[in-house]
């Protein structure tokens, strides 16, 4: 099959999505078939790209750093597009990539799957403080997506409910994103070469550090990790919490870490590129997350075939993978965070038995068998002639904007008649927004 897969967000970002499509990417072409990845150009994009990743001209997005918004698809890049002859269009975000995806599949009549990775009613704080982006248009927006699809993947159960009350009609496929679980293995870093990454941080071969590696983001709630430190402390006063990642939220946690009085044990690395993400959960003694906003939790499944414990807060979306005092621990309250870390970091039997079943877990959240599923429903759909409609292309083909939109997808009335209003507001808010960064 000649697959493409379409994304607003991919390597050199770091986040589960770019994670998840590497893993898809690699898989699929090992059972041979043709992959074709299509994202924004992003400035920290290496020299030599991987061969089968095409980059779309992009400016930086407004609200979110380091993060691209597609531009217009290049004449050349389009026709090279049709020529692939592509036999399926996997989207994975619902915006600018992704209505490429979507204007490629209405006007070839190419069979659309998208994968929802994201749940954007938690993320509309984002634009504006959420006063221009509401959650009831996320979910509106969500729902429109999908239900121009022609199936839709949702990693989890939680996903699969949470689309179902939007009214998403299509049908939906569960079927959770494998991890490479060699990349993660312990036995690929030597003694020696972890104690070396411990101490160009200043960390000791026995510091216990609380480790977080993903997006720094509000979302993910690494403030209620970081509030759990200063009693952890109490206890254990050689403890550190190290962070991984970049993104809007790590000003916001350095003032907070201050003003507790531990940012002497707070250490951020900053983002770091995929080959090297291995040997930085190595340097975790316990993983602790208390994000209740993920589809799926790629960190957690991550951390566990790292042989890393993870901590985590209760939630629908790793109820598959963790069981409290066999698999990991879970805490529904904040207050009990604290001694949950310290029994981890202190208890070296439950530490190892912790450890033990997780990567004992993992063994069965392959990425060879999620790459089979995905397949099987590629054949499925392709097998079933089930198509969309051709419909003539606009004059001008653009990526992104409403009349586009409207003209391949039937565009949400109510969305398409508010752009104005959005736009004015967007207008008034931008000085302040200038002013303040």
């Amino acid at each position: 099959m000649n697959i493409g897969i379409f994304s607003d967000t991919y390597y050199p970002q770091l986040n589960g999505v770019a994670t998840s499509i590497r893993t898809l990417a690699h898989g699929l072409e090992k059972k041979g078939h043709n992959v074709y990845i299509f994202t924004p150009w992003d400035p920290r994009t290496p020299e030599t790209d991987e061969p089968n990743v095409y980059r779309i001209p992009s400016m930086p997005f407004l609200f979110l750093r380091n993060f691209r918004a597609g531009l217009l698809c290049p004449p050349h890049l389009s026709k090279k597009i049709h020529a692939m002859n592509l036999d399926i269009i996997h989207t994975q975000t619902e915006f600018s990539l992704g209505f490429l995806g979507k204007y490629i599949s209405t006007t070839q009549g190419i069979p659309l799957v998208h994968t929802y990775h994201t749940m954007y009613e938690d993320y509309v704080h984002y634009i504006a403080g959420g006063h221009i982006i509401t959650q009831e248009m996320a979910r509106e927006y969500s729902k429109f997506f999908c239900n121009t699809t022609t199936d839709v993947i949702a990693p989890t159960k939680k996903t699969e409910d949470l689309l179902l009350s939007y009214g998403v009609t299509t049908p939906i496929s569960i079927i959770p994103t494998g991890i490479d679980t060699a990349h993660f293995r312990k036995e690929n870093y030597s003694p020696e070469e972890i104690l070396a990454l411990r101490h160009s941080l200043g960390l000791e071969a026995d510091t216990p550090v609380v480790l977080s590696i993903g997006r720094v983001a509000k979302e993910k709630s690494i403030d209620v990790v970081l509030s759990s430190i200063p009693a952890l402390l109490e206890k254990l006063p050689t403890a550190k919490m190290v962070i991984v990642g970049e993104g809007p939220e790590k000003e916001n946690l350095e003032v907070m870490a201050k003003n507790l009085g531990i940012d002497d044990h707070l250490i951020f690395t900053g983002g770091k590129p995929w080959t090297e993400i291995g040997k930085y959960y190595q340097l975790g003694n316990v993983f602790c997350s208390a994000s209740v906003s993920e589809t799926q939790g790629l960190t957690f499944a991550e951390a566990m075939a790292a042989g890393v414990p993870v901590v985590a807060k209760k939630d629908p979306c790793i109820q598959d993978i963790i069981s409290h005092n066999k698999t990991g621990l879970l805490f529904e309250d904040a207050e009990t965070l604290p001694e949950l870390l310290y029994q981890v970091l202190t208890d070296e039997a439950l530490h190892n038995n912790l450890s033990k079943a997780g990567m004992e877990t993992m063994k069965n959240l392959s990425a060879e068998n999620f790459c089979t599923c995905v397949e099987n429903l590629y054949e499925n759909i392709l097998q079933s002639g089930n198509r969309p409609e051709k419909v003539s292309p606009p004059a001008i083909p653009l990526v992104i904007g409403a009349r586009a939109a409207k003209k391949i997808t039937k565009f949400p009335r109510k969305l398409v008649e508010n752009r104005f209003t959005y736009t004015k507001q967007l207008a008034k808010i931008l000085p302040y927004i200038n002013k303040h960064k």
